[in-house]
């Protein structure tokens, strides 16, 4: 083997922050990529190595399907060998799509539906009876059988249960030469111009043939011609009536109940899928919600009065079509405009909401005269139904869609099939329900399975129960036993989608690719990790080269490899400052080593903060897994949230707990998770959410722009003595508005270059070489610098630069507070990671005036930090505890979790068993009472 099969040699990358560095990896090992956040992990891994490898493979493909395929730089590097076929695993890659579930994600749906497909059981939903099929052959034994010597009439049904005259089917029928129908259970002759009540429902059925059931050649021939004739007209099925009797029993080439003649369809995959119109519920269009009208949003106050605005879509009284159809309902129903609406009769009230036609007669005492008058109203509720349905504008969609709630939908109650598709089972059990079940119960269900099958369900199964074990296994090896397979990918964590992935990955079982991961273990407890970190283990030793951009202390200690990147962030990393064996990177003092040694490290606190005394309880909260749990959160204090994944803590905290704090202070709309009380809210006066969401999605977001500070300086810019001479205003500074950006790439600084048969490619704007404002514009200097040259400043450099202009300053300061002092003003909100938009929203949050009486909530903010940039944050994070506020923090990593003051520990499993609060108190009370995995974990950090 030559030495670059060997290795994957990297010479010479200057990607971001990279500073012309020489690396080499070892492949089919497990290489674990660390630093400080923004050090350059990510420009090496994923903007280097695996950009490289893409555009190496889209080379291949010929020059017309590159066109399609977007621009793919080559990354500034002068040159990567020994590189192999490369996959990434990131954590924004999954389907945002409501269609799209864990199922599909991981094709265990897809052999799922095939599984049903070909050895369900078809029952009847309107018997419960088991379905049968037969051919013509064994239909015709089965007549001679059930019916010898007796007289009988084969029948084709062609209308079932349907309201209408069908003149022209009955004329149909006599051209073809029958001369007898069978009509609601009656058998009549077919005569010209023959037809029935068109207002009422009809079952009718032509006959075929009438004979007797004797022995003989004759008969067998006859049969079978009157059986074939029937199965032609009646769709594959026919009816078989005894003379005499108005009980007929049914036959059919499909799957049939015997009892009622309902018949389906031959099974497919297709018709178990809810993407597909053969499958899919034919009201939620297999969704499993429909959004239906809530009267409560459209009269949320019934003490106000209809003039007054009391019914909230049509808003206070004006001459309009709606209000004059109110005042003729008014009159037909005796009540006021001005009246309350809870005084408004009943029936006038459902007619407003529900629409109806009416007509009826005033008489005028004074004009001696009875006027007519008419309603024909379609309703405010089907109104807002109509306007959502069907309306092409987005706006009034979104406005229908106020007074709407999601509910699961009733036809299929949440399951996305239709009915024939979930009367299909294998063990008593129909695909929607194997869906619903936790992954360790779908486990122990496959497991059982073989045994209650026939021989020949066996023979036909066995190939796919052998895939769909496989994929289970691997789903159970990373960790996400909790999961089932109708979870929304929409509802799944980075980390979760990130670890279905891989479980994905390993199921395909590649060998000699290249796998780069993102942090997989974000969102995982210490419980969990172990089982990653063989699943990773796992792909190297079946001939994969692993490469994991990662800071948690266990994975590093188990990598074959380790490079460190640094020694700080930004501009100040990019170098390589360690690398070898995590025994051989622990000898060196760099941070990483002095954390993973114990040289340095997170302090547990001397004390724990005793709070204000008052408390936030929640009451019987019931959402998802949680068993009618009741939560207390002491305020001005930390409080962390922990427990394994999927045991319920976002449900309690961002699906219940948010939710009823956002409503209550800023009317937020989403509605929380079922829950019975809340007591303690006038103790605190607002609530604020960090999530890790981006801060924008667009090039021209940037943290200036996020946190408020860029209007600051553009108010500066402007107040300089040459912008005052020249009469230029704060807009003149905004690469977004006309005037003072660059015209010609519209201040985006960058420019596109169709280039047809190859990839677009962004090259820097001839015309403002990239600095985004014209020439006039970047002529004004504050402290010598222009506006351009403040957004390329890091925060660092912004802090001193402004320390003068106390409003810019506070912000900046708290930006570089939080650990961010390396990213640049104007950097592009779409290449910060979810950690890094994470912080600069609790900067945003810390700039402002806090009144000592907020309650903060993070999930998972040591995301993406290495162990010095969660001990900055903890400081932060305790600054704002020292001030009264309360803060609440959900997370798995133990250097947070041995700082807090109170912890709920949630679990004790995830999924079906967890939901419960297994512990609460002092990090040092959970530890005493040995509850739950947290406990034990904690106590090695404490001691």
């Amino acid at each position: 083997m030559t030495q670059y099969e060997e290795q994957i040699e990297v010479k010479g990358a200057r990607v971001h922050n990279l500073k012309n560095i020489d690396v080499s990896i070892p492949r089919e090992k497990l290489v674990v990529i660390t630093g400080l956040s923004g050090s350059g992990k990510s420009s090496l891994a994923f903007d280097t190595i695996y950009a490289e490898g893409q555009r190496r493979y889209i080379e291949t493909f010929s020059a017309y399907a590159r066109q399609y395929l977007g621009g793919l730089e080559r990354p500034d590097v002068d040159k990567i060998d020994g590189l192999s076929p490369v996959i990434a695993i990131e954590q924004k890659t999954t389907s945002k799509s409501p269609r799209s579930t864990v199922g599909t994600i991981t094709e265990i749906y897809d052999f799922l539906r095939l599984l049903y497909a070909r050895a369900g059981d078809a029952y009847s939903y309107v018997t419960g009876k088991k379905m049968v099929s037969y051919s013509d052959e064994q239909i015709k034994e089965l007549v001679k059988t059930d019916f010898a010597g007796k007289r009988i009439n084969i029948l084709a049904p062609v209308i079932r249960t349907r309201k209408g005259h069908y003149r022209e089917l009955f004329a149909q029928i006599a051209k073809q030469g029958f001369v007898k129908v069978r009509v609601d259970g009656e058998i009549r002759d077919l005569v010209s111009g023959m037809k029935v009540d068109r207002y009422k429902n009809h079952d009718i059925e032509i006959v075929i043939d009438r004979l007797k059931i004797d022995e003989g050649q004759e008969l067998d021939k006859r049969l079978s011609e009157s059986i074939h004739t029937a199965m032609y007209h009646g769709s594959d099925i026919l009816m078989v009536l005894e003379h005499g009797s108005d009980k007929a029993r049914y036959f059919s080439r499909n799957l049939m109940c015997p009892d009622s003649g309902i018949s389906y369809p031959v099974p497919e995959p297709n018709t178990f899928s809810f993407n597909s119109p053969k499958g899919m519920c034919p009201n939620c269009n297999g969704l499993g919600v429909v959004h239906e009208v809530n009267e409560k949003k459209i009269i949320p106050d019934t003490t106000k009065s209809i003039k007054a605005g009391g019914i909230l879509p049509l808003g206070p009284y004006k001459k309009s079509w709606a209000f004059k159809q109110l005042e003729t309902i008014a009159q037909r129903y005796e009540f006021d405009l001005n009246d309350p609406i809870d005084q408004i009769p009943a029936e006038a009230m459902a007619v407003i909401l529900n629409g109806g036609q009416d007509s009826f007669e005033v008489a005028s005492k004074s004009l001696g005269v009875t006027r007519n008058y008419k309603i024909d109203y379609e309703g405010i509720s089907n109104f807002i139904k109509n306007q959502y349905n069907e309306a092409d504008s987005t706006s009034i969609k979104r406005w229908a869609k106020e007074f709407m709630d999601k509910v699961s939908c009733p036809d299929c109650g949440g399951s996305r099939l239709r009915q024939e598709s979930l009367n299909f089972k294998l063990d008593g059990k129909n695909i929607a329900e194997l869906a619903h079940l936790d992954i360790v119960d779908l486990a122990e269900f496959f497991k059982a399975l073989p045994a209650k099958l026939s021989n020949t369900q066996t023979k036909i199964a066995t190939e796919v129960l052998k895939e769909i074990n496989a994929r289970i296994q691997f789903l159970l090896d990373v960790g996400l036993n909790y999961l089932s397979l109708n979870r929304s990918s929409k509802s799944l964590s980075g980390g979760e989608a990130q670890r279905i992935r891989l479980a994905t990955q390993i199921g395909s079982q590649l060998v000699g690719v290249l796998y780069i991961l993102d942090e997989p273990s974000i969102g995982l407890h210490q419980r969990d990790n172990e089982r990653l970190i063989k699943s990773l283990e796992s792909l190297r030793d079946i001939g994969n080269s692993v490469i994991v951009v990662e800071h948690d202390k266990d994975m590093i200690e188990r990598a074959d490899h380790v490079i460190d990147i640094g020694p700080k962030a930004g501009k100040h990393g990019g170098t390589i400052i360690s690398e070898g064996t995590p025994e051989e990177i622990a000898k060196h003092r760099t941070l990483t080593a002095d954390y993973l040694s114990g040289i340095k490290e997170i302090s547990v606190p001397k004390t724990r903060r005793k709070g204000n005394g008052k408390k936030i309880v929640l009451n019987g909260c019931t959402g998802n897994n949680l068993k009618n749990v009741t939560a207390t959160f002491p305020l001005g204090k930390m409080i962390g949230v922990t427990g394994v994944s999927g045991s319920g803590k976002s449900t309690l905290i961002n699906e219940t707990l948010y939710p009823i704090l956002n409503a209550h202070f800023f009317n937020g709309v989403k509605k929380p998770m079922p829950y019975q009380s809340i007591k303690g809210l006038e103790h605190i006066d607002k609530v604020i959410d960090i999530n890790q969401s981006p801060i924008g999605r667009t090039p021209r977001s940037n943290p200036a722009t996020y946190t408020g500070v860029f209007s600051e300086i553009r108010s500066l810019f402007s107040r300089t003595p040459e912008a005052v001479i020249r009469g230029y205003k704060p807009g003149r500074f905004s690469f977004n508005v006309k005037g003072g950006r660059c015209e010609t790439c519209q201040g985006g600084g960058l420019r596109v270059i169709e280039m047809n048969f190859l990839p677009d490619v962004y090259v820097d704007c001839e015309t403002c070489y990239g600095k985004r404002f014209n020439r006039e514009t970047l002529e004004i200097r504050y402290k010598g610098k222009s506006i351009s040259d403040v957004l390329e400043m890091t925060i660092n450099e912004a802090v001193s630069f402004f320390e003068n202009i106390p409003k810019i300053h506070r912000k900046l300061k708290t930006i570089q507070d939080v650990g961010l002092g390396y990213i640049s003003l104007g950097q592009q909100s779409t290449t910060l990671s979810g950690g890094e938009a994470q912080r600069i929203k609790l900067a945003t949050e810390l700039s402002k005036r806090d009144t000592g009486n907020t309650f903060y909530i993070l999930d998972e903010p040591t995301t993406g930090l290495h162990f010095e940039d969660i001990r900055v944050l903890m400081e932060v994070l305790d600054q704002l505890a020292d001030k009264g506020n309360t803060v609440l923090v959900i997370e798995h990593n133990l250097d947070v979790i041995k700082k807090v003051d109170h912890i709920i520990d949630i679990g004790q499993e995830g999924g079906k068993g967890g939901g419960a609060i297994v512990a609460e108190g002092s990090p040092e009370a959970i530890v005493k009472k040995n509850q739950g995995y947290t406990a034990q974990f904690l106590r090695k950090e404490l001691r």
